[in-house]
């Protein structure tokens, strides 16, 4: 059985300034990808029987420029929908909705059908992913290049957990999680790794 590496993409002006980024396809700044070609030495030992990334660019860079090959984008590992607050920061959401949180507020629609997402749809999404990891798992290592609020609620529902609780797990740019399994139950085996 194998392990579920999980890829933060590498910094976008958009995680420097905290702007919520889904739809919009930033690349990836200098250090962004500095932070992912320095990933390779942590991903090349492994052989996986699964590669997969977000279809937005900033990930798909982020695979290549780590070293892996082969990996296929998969419209299920996007991030989660900003909607009404796409490349707004959370300082300036909180001018209108001091007590705002994403995790269980959620956001308003956005314009050019992009409604936004609920945890739980982000969840259900998450859901998906996950069962091909369990099918692809038992041929070896499976890695995830993806999103850091996607890839909180991946970890959440990997952990028999609610997708809000993926409130629960930061996850920096340009790192790596490895999800495991102790006793046969899902463990986080390491978290925010670099190089």
């Amino acid at each position: 059985m194998g392990d579920l590496l999980l890829v933060r993409h590498g910094e976008t002006e958009w995680s420097v300034s905290g702007r919520h980024t889904s739809r919009t396809d930033l690349p990836l700044t200098q250090h962004g990808e500095e932070q992912a070609k320095s990933l390779a030495p942590l991903l090349s030992p492994r052989t996986y029987a699964l590669a997969l990334t977000s279809p937005l660019d900033r990930a798909i860079r982020t695979a290549e420029l780590a070293g892996l090959t082969g990996a296929v984008p998969d419209p299920d590992l996007h991030e989660w929908d900003y909607g009404g607050y796409e490349g707004v920061t959370t300082v300036d959401i909180h001018r209108t909705r001091p007590d705002w949180y994403l995790w269980t507020d959620g956001v308003p629609p956005g314009r050019d059908g992009h409604p936004g997402e609920s945890p739980e749809q982000v969840g259900l999404r998450a859901d998906r992913v996950l069962a091909r990891v369990d099918a692809a798992l038992p041929d070896g290592d499976v890695i995830l290049v993806a999103h850091g609020h996607f890839l909180r609620v991946l970890t959440a529902r990997r952990l028999g957990l609610a997708p809000a609780d993926g409130r629960l797990f930061q996850l920096a740019t340009g790192t790596v999680g490895r999800l495991s399994t102790e006793h046969d139950r899902p463990v986080i085996a390491e978290w925010n790794t670099r190089p």
